[in-house]
């Protein structure tokens, strides 16, 4: 069965992906409808679903607000609408007009419907693209629309996408909340009746709010049910809005913006949504987050499969007192660790001696690096490391020599204070001259330093986002900002083929598909308390994969809480993602240095299971007992279980755990103890983990598949 497949005489579009089915159809009136979105069907099953284009209700009723495709503003459509329009003579609306449809290639393994129309009245141009592949369940949507006309059209709204749900009894959603600090914070609760919204209007993804959402009939789990999502691949301001009608349905739309803002489009220009992914699993959420990982491993990162280095990162130990003399006695510390990537953090450039000053000044300083960077990027390569350092492209202080000559590159408004926060202020990356000004300076960094890693961080939100040149600059910079954000990040890597670059915006503030499509890595939180972490890292890893998750080991009291907790209870909560290492290495003793080189061994040996391996939470941060991850590799050939307890119960002991993702029949031995297990006991009656009675333990255990002549019975 292809793909896409088309029944000409009922108009009906039928999308197939290894699992799932989605499908939908131009109706009498030119219009695309939604027809269903689930369990994989053949087409003539498909057929089934087909019911006669439908009159309102009632003239109070309109259109069932549920349903279309992208809902236009028009017509007897009161819900929210994807796409709103207002022209140049001061009107609104959008009728559809069918204009053709292609299907194409775009890569090997995947097929492209694209469906065309125009406005019945005024040259307006709108394509919706739908892409699947062969190797996973992800949809991905996203609309273009051309002004084919001569004079301006603003788009008021204009999402990717809309994804419509079945009648279900009940309606749950999960999505993430937070604020610096304490992002990711998973949410499951009941889907109110009318309209939610869930938006970042701060022109990043945003630290309190997560561009993606799940959908379920209230009784889904980790292991089982119906799971509808989706998911926005935008860094900026982004606008999710539900639905939840009277009559029993849902769905959602989803793209750039905010309210207040819109996109305007000169004659002869366009508009391309970035991508709305959406997923259907029938096997809880559990299931969903493995299909998001996979999908993003394989098809958004840039080197999904490569294995990510052990890093350490000089913050913690040097604030701004970062000179090479120092640096050198890290790296050489470091290097002891078995660290394969040394990062130096801010204070390295400029003027920078805190965060008041010099931010913008993107040069060595000559007191601290006299011969710039290259000296110490040699001392680590020849320790046997990768060299990186921290950079902050679209901030500026107002104390800096870019200010002073460029004081109009910022966001302001003419007229009004500039605000401050962080004692910076955020540089406009819609002017291209700005765009370039990054892009040579970094591309020239890179090369004279011999950089291996940028941390490309990003440490406030918008404010007073006025552009003053262009008249509609206030509206056009939302969208140019992250346009030419990534376009300086593609023109660097094309550069620099073997650079890798984490995206960081004060902790967890920009992590989403759109900027991991030119990225590598994630800084998940500024917080690295392990205990919290457990928390913001189950929510991180609803949709993105450990393979992008970055989790430091810092020292206590915690800098961020105060708690402290033994050191192999942080490297094992910082060992679920991407292992760093952030303490004063300086300041660790003898014995805190061997048995961290012991964890980073440790780590080694099963870090393709948490980079590239399928998660299952057997028992998650927010219940009873102990907090609980596995990943297992693919093949079932092993498994790793970690686990966390903040203390003893008193008379309860701990439950075995429950694994998954083995090989039926086989046999598992464990790495460390030599015991051997059968496959069927460990998913059936479970794993006893043996935590040691105190508080704060932790355990990882490694599981391999033995062969039976190597087995004990």
């Amino acid at each position: 069965m292809p793909m896409i497949s088309r029944v000409s005489d009922t108009g009906l579009w039928v999308l197939s992906t290894p699992r799932t089915s989605y499908v939908l159809r131009v109706d009498g009136t030119g219009a695309p409808r939604h027809v269903a979105w689930g369990p994989r069907l053949t087409v003539a099953q498909a057929g089934d679903l087909l019911v006669p284009d439908g009159e309102p209700v009632s003239s109070f009723e309109g259109l069932a607000p549920v349903g279309e495709e992208l809902p236009v503003d028009g017509g007897t459509r009161y819900g929210p609408p994807s796409l709103q329009v207002r022209y140049a003579d001061g009107s609104r609306a959008f009728e559809w007009q069918p204009a053709g449809h292609r299907v194409l290639e775009p890569a090997p393994g995947a097929a492209e419907l694209v469906l065309e129309f125009r406005d019945r009245l005024h040259p307006l141009h709108v394509a919706l693209h739908y892409t699947v592949r062969e190797d996973t369940d992800v949809i991905e949507r996203h609309t273009v629309v051309r002004n084919a006309g001569d004079s301006r059209v603003d788009l008021l709204r204009a999402d990717s996408a809309a994804w419509s749900l079945p009648a279900l009894p009940g309606y749950r959603i999960s999505h993430v909340t937070g604020q610096w600090a304490a992002e990711s914070q998973l949410r499951r609760e009941p889907l109110p009746h009318g309209e939610t919204v869930l938006t970042s209007r701060r022109g990043i993804t945003s630290h309190h709010a997560g561009p993606w959402v799940m959908l379920d009939d209230g009784g889904a789990g980790e292991e089982h049910g119906r799971v509808w999502s989706a998911a926005l691949a935008w860094s900026g301001s982004w606008r999710v809005t539900l639905q939840r009608t009277h009559d029993g349905r849902a769905g959602f739309t989803g793209g750039v913006g905010h309210d207040g803002t819109s996109v305007p489009l000169a004659p002869g220009e366009e508009f391309t949504s970035p991508v709305f992914a959406g997923l259907f699993t029938d096997g809880g959420f559990g299931a969903a987050s493995r299909a998001w990982h996979a999908y993003t491993r394989e098809h958004v990162l840039p080197h999904g499969r490569e294995t990510a280095p052990v890093l350490y990162n000089s913050w913690e130990a040097t604030g701004f007192d970062v000179d090479e003399a120092s640096q050198r006695r890290l790296a050489e510390r470091a290097a002891s660790l078995g660290v394969e990537l040394y990062v130096v953090d801010d204070g390295w450039f400029g003027a920078r001696r805190d965060d008041r000053a010099g931010l913008g000044d993107w040069t060595p300083a000559p007191e601290r690096f006299p011969h710039g960077l290259r000296p110490l990027a040699d001392t680590v390569h020849g320790l046997g490391m990768l060299f990186g350092v921290w950079v902050e492209p679209e901030m500026v202080n107002p104390d800096s020599d870019l200010y002073r000559a460029h004081p109009d590159w910022v966001l302001h408004i003419p007229g009004r204070a500039r605000s401050e926060l962080r004692n910076q202020l955020v540089l406009n990356f819609a002017r291209d001259d700005v765009a370039d000004w990054a892009h040579d300076w970094l591309t020239r960094l890179v090369a004279d330093a011999g950089v291996d890693f940028l941390k490309w961080d990003m440490n406030r939100a918008f404010s007073e986002a006025g552009w003053s040149g262009p008249p509609d600059g206030h509206d056009r910079l939302w969208t140019g900002y992250v346009r030419n954000l990534y376009g300086v990040l593609d023109r660097l890597r094309a550069d620099h083929p073997g650079l890798r670059v984490e995206t960081c915006s004060g902790g967890g503030g920009r992590a989403d598909l759109g900027i991991l499509r030119r990225t590598d890595q994630a800084w998940t939180s500024d917080n690295t308390d392990a205990v919290d972490r457990l928390v913001i890292q189950d929510g991180f890893a609803q949709v993105l994969p450990a393979r992008v998750m970055s989790a430091w080991v810092t020292d206590v009291p915690n800098q961020c809480t105060g708690r402290t907790v033994p050191l192999r209870y942080r490297f094992h909560a910082a060992m679920a993602g991407l292992l760093g290492i952030g303490g004063d290495l300086n300041r660790w003793s003898r014995e805190e240095l061997a048995e961290g080189a012991e964890l980073v061994a440790e780590y080694k040996r099963v870090r393709h299971l948490v980079q590239h391996g399928a998660l299952y939470r057997p028992s998650g941060p927010r219940g009873e007992g102990p907090t609980v991850v596995q990943y297992a590799a693919v093949d079932g050939a092993e498994t790793l279980v970690l686990a966390w307890r903040r203390g003893p119960g008193r008379g309860v002991p701990d439950a075995p755990v429950r694994l998954r993702g083995l090989t039926p029949g086989a046999r598992y031995r464990d790495a460390r103890t030599g015991a051997v297990h059968h496959a069927a006991v460990l998913e059936a009656y479970g794993l006893r983990l043996e935590l040691p009675a105190e508080d704060w333990s932790s355990a990882a255990v490694h599981l391999v598949r033995v062969s039976d002549a190597g087995a004990a019975h």
